[in-house]
């Protein structure tokens, strides 16, 4: 099993200094190849530069330029390379599927967070100091860099990755052959139904509140934008210190609405996972749920268009993404793998519509949070009707219904 920790860093002054350098000296090298891939494409002979090509020159790129490129791991170099050339791949794979391209972009020094060391032992060292109880990752031309280790790591230590999150730096490490650890069995089987107003139901009636922690930030943020929009656009070197405060008290509320959102899926997955040996959810496509309506035009008046419901959409759609569904699955899959728990996704098709007791399928069940049956006037909870048959779709045996 392959799992990854996160842990805080506490670099020194010129530790900091000297992990700054490397992010700013790998996005130049990010950029510089995205360049010659650009200018390649665009020659009338239309070339193509791959990463074979591009890893190639990194011995002359070094010697050519000692004092930023040549400080630097060369396998961390090649890994930023790699990441262009997935960047690409990924392209030409939304341009064949007929999606929105999105040609990669350059990245300006505030947008390159990440440094990987695709091995443990070449550029960098985890634990590189075992005889000392303080934990600490040594980089290379940046030293023993101090590690808040606040758990155990298990398993081999395959990558290792160095992130900037405002003015924190992190140290991310990817493991495996991570030993699986069963909990009791509790012989429960549920279905988990996921929603708006309550983050989620159980097929048992059980409700988990949507803390809605977007919104309710929402003012603290909507109060540090207008602020930000006080200064005129200008390129990092150029602000002022107000103005980077501004920008830092923006970024700093997102990171912790995204911090709050974490935290409540880990609590709810881990209260799913040591309660229930069977799980069944819904196989949710958030994205196509997200997208905004398509418009309407008038056929009365050539430019014109008819209302098509996006203002009342778009309220939705936020509170589709402040509940962060895809967050929560991600957790509670790997809660489960880790667990040895069952964890089953399902058709959502139809699951709040679908009468439990009789199977007669109406749209007209449904009346907000109130489910009756027009064929045998069942009635229940909606989001519970939606687990119950979750589970049912699922194979799973479960009560009668109450």
């Amino acid at each position: 099993m392959i799992r990854a920790y996160k842990f805080l860093l506490r670099p020194t002054t010129r530790q900091a200094q000297a992990l700054g350098e490397m992010l700013r000296d790998h996005c130049s090298l990010y950029n510089g190849a995205l360049q010659e891939r650009r200018d390649a494409c665009r020659h009338a002979s239309k070339t193509s530069v791959k990463y074979g090509q591009q890893s190639a020159q990194l011995k002359e790129i070094r010697a050519f330029d000692p004092e930023r490129q040549g400080r630097w791991s060369f396998s961390s170099q090649q890994a930023t390379l790699r990441r262009l050339d997935k960047a690409f791949a990924a392209f030409f794979r939304r341009v064949k599927a007929g999606e929105k391209p999105g040609y990669p972009r350059f990245r300006g020094v505030n947008w390159f967070d990440t440094v990987e060391f695709p091995k443990d032992g070449d550029g960098c060292r985890w634990d590189s100091t075992p005889h000392d109880p303080v934990t600490r990752v040594r980089l290379q031309d940046v030293g023993h860099v101090r590690v808040h280790q606040h758990r155990p790591v298990k398993g081999r230590v395959k990558t290792v990755s160095i992130k900037r999150e405002g003015n924190q730096w992190y140290v991310v490490l990817a493991c495996d052959n991570v030993a699986a650890e069963p909990l009791p069995a509790t012989g429960a089987v549920t279905g988990v139904d996921m929603g708006v107003t309550h983050f989620l139901t159980t097929s048992e009636g059980a409700h988990v509140e949507n803390p809605r922690h977007g919104k309710r930030n929402a003012e603290a943020l909507a109060d540090a934008q207008r602020a930000l929009k006080a200064f005129p656009r200008r390129k990092r070197e150029n602000r002022s210190a107000k103005h980077r405060r501004a920008v830092e008290k923006v970024a700093e509320l997102h990171r912790k609405v995204r911090r709050q959102r974490t935290d409540h899926a880990h609590k709810a997955a881990l209260a799913l996972v040591r309660d229930y040996d069977q799980l069944a959810h819904e196989r949710l496509n958030i994205a196509n749920m997200v997208r905004t309506p398509k418009p309407k035009p008038d056929p009365e008046t050539p430019g014109a268009f008819l209302p098509n419901g996006a203002a009342s959409k778009a309220g939705l759609n936020r509170s589709i993404l402040d509940a962060g569904w895809g967050v929560f699955l991600g957790i509670l899959t790997q809660k489960a793998e880790s667990a040895a728990r069952v964890l089953l996704p399902v058709d959502p098709r139809n699951t709040s519509r679908t009468c439990p007791q009789c199977g007669h399928v109406d749209g007209e069940n449904r009346d907000g949070e109130k489910f009756q049956c027009t064929a045998c006037d069942h009635r229940n909870h909606a989001d519970r009707v939606g687990a119950w048959n979750v589970a049912l779709r699922a194979g799973l045996v479960l009560p009668d219904v109450a």
